[in-house]
């Protein structure tokens, strides 16, 4: 029954246009989820690449997040155990700096509460980057990702928060080897458990 109310709210969300007007490659919602879900991974937004495959995390950053999950891609895209939702369900366009835009904001408020509200066995949310992290967090997480990150314990065991695995951020994770030395190995260690 709940699956069946999920899958229809899939549905709806496949026609979003909630924001069709702000998008420049037009909506195409990218997410993943079945209520038997443990796992759920909020991330920021799909890129021009995930935008054109429909697959969330087909890209570099895809490849270094199921590292850090310590799991397959099998096992990364079984919907059964592992959902996947990002803030904005549609790529927002690039910024004036060169990089993606912020996830739009009409998403997240509209839907998220929505979906969750059908994800009754999740027991693990990943909040990957700044967006999850304050949407999900609030006044709760740190001034800033590191900050955050470094308070992951806090967070626990609902909510893990980690930064973006672009390859953009490698000289973060270099300049934090401890997230690679804590952080990482306690990750593996919970989502191995959930699944």
């Amino acid at each position: 029954m709940v699956e069946d109310s999920l899958q229809a709210l899939l549905a709806e969300i496949s026609g979003c246009r909630l924001c069709a007007a702000h998008l420049p490659l037009g909506p195409r919602p990218v997410l993943r989820a079945s209520a038997t879900a443990r796992v759920m991974l909020v991330g920021q937004a799909p890129g021009t690449k995930v935008h054109k495959s429909g697959i969330p995390f087909n890209d570099p950053s895809g490849d270094t997040l199921r590292d850090w999950l310590g799991i397959d891609s099998a096992t990364f895209y079984d919907e059964n155990r592992i959902a996947i939702m990002p803030m904005g369900f549609c790529y927002p366009g690039r910024d004036v700096r060169g990089g993606d835009s912020p996830p739009r904001p009409e998403c997240a408020p509209h839907w998220h509460a929505q979906v969750r509200a059908l994800l009754p066995n999740i027991e693990l949310t990943v909040l990957i980057g700044a967006y999850a992290q304050a949407y999900y967090l609030g006044p709760r997480r740190g001034a800033s990702v590191s900050e955050t990150v470094a308070r992951w314990r806090e967070y626990l065991p609902d909510f893990l928060p980690t930064p973006h695995p672009s390859p953009r951020n490698r000289n973060w994770l270099r300049q934090r080897p401890w997230f690679l030395d804590e952080v990482v190995p306690e990750l593996r260690q919970r989502v191995q458990a959930l699944l």
